[in-house]
């Protein structure tokens, strides 16, 4: 409502003013409430679209966490499966082995008994055992008890030893099918988590487009009034981007002249090569395998970035001039204009950029919106618009992506020095 309110008090001005007709101030103005009501209408689904947004993003993020359980503890039962089998494996070979003792001494035992049998019908042997000698020998009753014993007890504890052993077998074999059947639950699992992660992500897209497509619509209408209440507005130089950006971010001017500087000294450095050069550089590089395939396909994904800013501002996006491939360390290059920023950092900020500045499509080598994009980047570290030293030197390392000492105490001097710059 206080938004109508300026609009309707901005077309009173020009109506008082008398540089535009009554009628035509009229019609301007219904148009300029009816777009900021339309605008109001959006950015309340677009509120509604990112809560859901991110409540889609904290499911599936809780999702792949049960995904990640639940595989880990496939990788664990199928381990303890297979450590059962071995054991199984193992048992079944001391079973074999007990078992072919069992029939060795059953052979034994079998000789031994038609022996004695084969020998008592012998004459010879009845005449031996006839002899006084041998009968006294012979006449102790015990020792052949004694014998028979000891035999038994060893045919005893042999098969004792092998009813163990198939025991544990068979312990070992249930708790193999409990694992089996335990894994059978865990894939079973896994197998509905893997659908509900493929119909979260599918849902989560959608949302996405649904916030990309919302946000759209309301940079378009926001540059829509800024041109229709003449709000639009162009840099004539650095001083004047740094200005406009101060008033409508809050970062001190200081600060951003100090980022403009050791960036791009104050735009003179915005790129030296064309980015078909930066292109073919990248690509020679990661063939002769100096560039991984991580940041390969990073630069792949950039370059189909930077050819959609290009498309929409109708740039050739080859002779586009943007900074070198670096020589003294591996990389590439491609950074945009005064905020040198890289394609997916450039569409991130690039409806905040238009809303502020007016242009739509907003261009990271206008001068007013490439200031803007900076300081809408440097105005997300908390302090930096309450002009804390210690906020700048944290958005300095987050902008460069490395805290390089050189770099930070630049940013620094000339934040508190940047009038000498303009003078």
């Amino acid at each position: 409502m206080k938004q109508v309110f300026r609009i309707l008090a901005f077309f009173v001005a020009l109506s008082i003013a008398g540089t535009v007709a009554l009628p035509v101030l009229i019609a301007y103005a219904q148009d300029a409430v009816s777009i900021q009501d339309d605008i109001s209408s959006l950015s309340k689904k677009l509120k509604k679209a990112q809560a859901q947004q991110e409540a889609l993003a904290g499911e599936l993020s809780q999702i792949n966490s049960s995904l990640s359980v639940a595989q880990k503890a496939i990788v664990a039962t199928k381990a303890r499966i297979a450590a059962a089998t071995n054991d199984i494996d193992r048992k079944q070979a001391e079973i074999d082995l007990i078992q072919d003792r069992i029939d060795g001494n059953r052979l034994i035992l079998a000789g031994l008994v038609r022996e004695m049998q084969a020998q008592s019908e012998d004459p010879l042997f009845s005449a031996v055992l006839s002899s006084d000698d041998v009968t006294r020998a012979l006449d102790d009753p015990d020792r052949f008890r004694s014998i028979g014993e000891r035999m038994n007890a060893i045919m005893a504890d042999i098969h004792s030893s092998r009813q163990q052993t198939v025991r544990e077998e068979q312990d070992l074999e249930k708790l193999k099918r409990e694992h089996e059947a335990a894994l059978g639950d865990k894939l079973e699992e896994k197998q509905a988590l893997a659908a509900d992660q493929q119909e979260t992500q599918a849902d989560l897209a959608d949302q996405q487009k649904i916030v990309a497509r919302l946000k759209k619509e309301i940079s378009e209408l926001q540059s829509d009034l800024s041109k229709l209440t003449g709000t639009s507005y162009d840099a004539k130089d650095i001083k004047d981007a740094v200005e406009f950006a101060n008033k409508e971010t809050g970062v001190p001017k200081g600060f951003l002249v100090g980022v403009l500087k050791m960036e791009t000294n104050l735009g003179a450095n915005v790129g030296g090569c064309t980015y078909g050069e930066v292109e073919s550089g990248a690509q020679a590089s990661y063939k002769a395998g100096k560039l991984g395939k991580v940041a390969w396909a990073t630069f792949q994904r950039r370059r189909d970035l930077f050819k959609g800013i290009c498309d929409e501002l109708n740039i050739d996006y080859r002779k586009q001039k943007v900074s070198c491939n670096p020589k003294g360390y591996t990389g590439t290059g491609g950074a945009m204009g005064v905020a040198q920023f890289m394609p997916d950092t450039w569409n991130g900020y690039k409806s905040q950029v238009a809303s502020k500045t007016g242009h739509n499509p907003p261009s990271p080598w206008n001068l007013t919106d490439g200031v803007m994009a900076m300081a809408l980047k440097l105005a997300k570290t908390p302090g930096v618009t309450a002009g804390k030293k210690s906020a700048f030197k944290s958005a300095a390392c987050s902008y460069l992506g490395t805290c390089y000492a050189p770099y930070i105490n630049g940013i620094l001097y000339w934040a508190d020095n940047y009038e000498e710059l303009f003078r």
